[in-house]
């Protein structure tokens, strides 16, 4: 009888990725959009601008998002094409 290996990688941690991407695309992309388009900064870019940071750093969280994303994507693909072979 093979042995199989268990797995490190928790459905919980995968959600998180999930979770913290969105919240981190919309925050970040959004913000910068509503700064752009009314000249108001609510969520990440009000902490940024309190923070003196520059302009483009809402669009650093956008991008750190869809990193978090692309991430959470790759590791449920991956899993289910293990799922599928074993």
């Amino acid at each position: 009888m093979a042995k199989q290996l268990q797995r490190t990688d928790s459905s919980s941690g995968q959600g998180l990725l999930w979770l913290f991407g969105a919240i981190l695309a919309i925050q970040g992309f959004g913000s910068a959009i509503t700064e752009a388009g009314w000249d108001t900064s609510f969520g990440v870019a009000g902490l940024l601008r309190a923070a003196h940071m520059p302009e483009w750093a809402t669009l650093l969280v956008g991008f750190a998002g869809l990193a978090l994303l692309g991430m959470a994507a790759r590791r449920h693909y991956a899993r289910r094409r293990a799922d599928r072979h074993p």
